[in-house]
This record gives structure tokens, sequence and C-alpha cells, in this order.
């Protein structure tokens, strides 16, 4: 499986492409960061996102698309930017009957590090292991649109899992997270261990 993962931004916008075997072992393909600049007009500043992730998707022709899911944040200015960012790259997607999944960050980060609330240095410590990279990718855009590719390939269940012989430390780690995730979630919900 091929995923182009996406950390949408104005400023900085991460694109991670990366190839997904079958036993999960993830290989880079590409991974770069677009921005804009705060001096252009909001329109110029999407079209060059638009035109980068257009270069993206016919170049690399992933099988789908994994891009972040807008949160709420103080900064209204920034979810906004986002969201229109999104916006922008799903449409791109879209145009070309490319698949699009929406992911959190307490997803990523659980599904790479093995919890939910591992920072931005941990992510970008086990992408690079994950990838088997010599040097972690930069600036953190990019390693956090990197784990969102892995992330999905991992999540999805279009990889399948070859039991502990063939598992890394990452992905024991992810699934044993899950599985504590599924666990509180169950115990969240009245009545849904009877499900």
């Amino acid at each position: 499986m091929r995923v182009l993962g996406v950390d949408p931004g104005l400023t900085r916008c991460g694109l991670g492409v990366v190839d997904v075997a079958p036993n999960r072992a993830a290989t880079l393909v590409g991974v770069g960061v677009v921005g804009s600049s705060h001096e252009q007009s909001l329109d110029a500043r999407l079209l060059v996102i638009a035109n980068a992730i257009d270069q993206w998707l016919d170049v690399f022709k992933p099988d789908v698309l994994a891009i972040e899911r807008v949160f709420a944040q103080t900064n209204l200015s920034t979810v906004m930017g986002v969201a229109q960012v999104s916006g922008v790259v799903m449409v791109a997607a879209a145009r070309r009957n490319i698949p699009v999944a929406m992911h959190t960050p307490s997803e990523v980060k659980a599904a790479v590090t093995g919890s939910g609330r591992a920072d931005k240095a941990s992510v970008t410590a086990m992408v690079t292991r994950i990838l088997r990279l010599d040097e972690p990718p930069r600036p953190a855009d990019a390693a956090d649109a990197l784990a969102l590719a892995i992330a999905h390939a991992w999540r999805s269940g279009s990889a399948v899992a070859t039991g502990s012989a063939g598992t890394t430390a990452a992905q024991q780690l992810w699934r044993d997270a899950e599985a504590r995730a599924k666990l509180t979630k169950n115990k969240e919900k009245p009545g849904a261990a009877w499900r």
C-alpha cells in the first residue's frame, strides 16, 4: 500500500509518502514540506499548496491519502488555515478518485509510539526508526506527515500482520496501544461490553 500523509498548514504543509508491505514494514518513498509566505494573499497561499499537492499526487500515485483531522485549538486563525488547506488537499485527491482518510493527532501518536500523548520528538524518533532512516526527517511537519502515512497503513487493516516473529517493536507497541484504547473506549460506554 502506498500512502501519502499530509500534515496540513498554511505556512508549512508536511508531505510524506510511504510504501507499506503486507508484514507492515514501511519504506520511505518521498518526504518534503511545501511552504507559503504570510505576506501572500490567502488565495495565493492556497494555490501554492494546491499546486504542490497536485504534483505529489501525480508523481507518487498513492493508493490513499491520510490527513490530520482538524481539531479545536485556541487560535481560531490557525484552525481556519488548517481547515482550508485540508479542503484543498481533499479536493485534489477526490479529483483523482484517491480515498481520503482522516486521523486525529492522538491516533497517529498511538500508532507510531504506543502512546497517544507522545511529544513531537518521540514521534520523530519512532518515524526515523520505523523507516530505518539515517537521520530524522526535518522539519517536524515532514515527520508528522510520515507518521500519518504509517499510522493509516497500520490502522487500516490493509496490511496483514505476520505474527510476533515478524513484528517490529514499534508495531507491537501500536498493537498494545490499540488494544488498550479499545478497552478504555468500551469502559466509557455504558453497555458496550454487551455488544
